[in-house]
């Protein structure tokens, strides 16, 4: 693998309980209805987005569900890096063509993953995701896993989020510690309230470990006033 994914390489970690942790989350967040189709974005570049969706994918396999992550961020895609994958053909290639969206999916070494990659860089990637293959698509994941995950590029700087957001049963928003502007944090709160996404919580990542004893990171709920409020949870 080309990057490091530390759910595998670290499996008793404190970060990977904390995957774990927010996968439990994850998979409270509804009582009346399934969270199955979940997209993760973040205020800004270089937050660990794409991190977070493949280590959380992992998290979730290891507890015996099938997932599958699908690279939206087609301006700059990552999921192939993370996994090891090839890029040649992917989501932007899958958009374009007549044909299975199956047969662009890839097989992972991690069992219970599969990935369909971003694939080459489209010159229109926003009219690509909004498309009505790109909302089938989503459908026939759903169908196929039990859960799908879907990285998009930063919610503030571009539509692409904005559009997906709309075809998800949640969205899960990533914060850089130490990093994030408070303002943007904001912004990309806002922005995704206006097109009516179902906040499920937001993930603070980058936590400096070396001036704690512990690993923490940040969960709430969007769905009003009284649930903003961030709960911390340890992972021992």
């Amino acid at each position: 693998m080309a990057y490091s994914l530390i759910t595998l390489e670290q499996s008793k970690s404190p970060i990977s309980e904390a995957y774990r942790t927010l996968r439990t989350n994850v998979q409270f967040t509804s009582v009346d209805s399934e969270t199955k189709k979940i997209m993760i974005t973040s205020s800004g570049p270089r937050e660990g987005k794409s991190s977070t969706v493949a280590n959380l994918a992992v998290s979730i396999a290891q507890a015996g569900k099938s997932v599958i992550v699908v690279d939206a961020d087609m301006r700059n895609p990552t999921q192939h890096k993370l996994f090891g994958l090839d890029n040649g053909q992917g989501l932007s290639v899958a958009l374009v063509q007549d044909q299975d969206y199956r047969q662009y999916v890839q097989e992972t070494a991690v069992p219970g993953v599969m990935v369909l990659t971003g694939g080459p860089i489209p010159p229109n990637p926003a009219e690509l995701v909004g498309s009505k293959r790109m909302k089938r698509l989503i459908e026939e994941f759903s169908e196929q896993f039990d859960t799908v995950l879907i990285d998009t590029p930063p919610i503030i700087a571009v539509t692409d989020a904005a559009i997906i957001a709309q075809e998800v049963d949640g969205v899960i928003l990533v914060l850089a510690s130490g990093e994030v502007n408070k303002e943007f944090a904001q912004r990309a709160k806002e922005q995704l309230d206006k097109v009516g996404a179902k906040i499920l919580g937001a993930v603070l990542n980058k936590a400096d470990m070396k001036t704690s004893e512990y690993y923490y990171y940040y969960y709430y709920h969007g769905s009003d006033d009284s649930a903003k409020k961030p709960k911390r949870h340890k992972a021992r």
